[in-house]
């Protein structure tokens, strides 16, 4: 399982900043993320960009046990 790393917006939404989450991809991690964490989550998850293991990553990225996957929203500005 990698672990998903939640930074600002993302970590409020999901009331937490780091957890272990099941996937074999980018999507998978992100959709188990949705699931658990509902609608404010996935708001926020929208005008995100999402690396792994400190490089972009797309919804295709492959994930493994030892991966890690960050979800970095905006810092300033792009909100609505």
């Amino acid at each position: 399982m990698a672990v998903l790393r939640l930074f600002a917006a993302a970590r409020e939404a999901a009331g937490t900043g780091r957890e272990v989450v099941a996937g074999g991809t980018v999507a998978e991690v992100l959709a188990a993320a949705r699931a658990r964490h509902g609608d404010a989550f996935t708001k926020v998850l929208g005008r995100s960009r999402v690396w792994v293991n400190g490089e972009p990553a797309t919804e295709g990225t492959p994930v493994g046990d030892h991966d890690e996957v960050a979800v970095l929203p905006p810092v300033s500005g792009g909100g609505d």
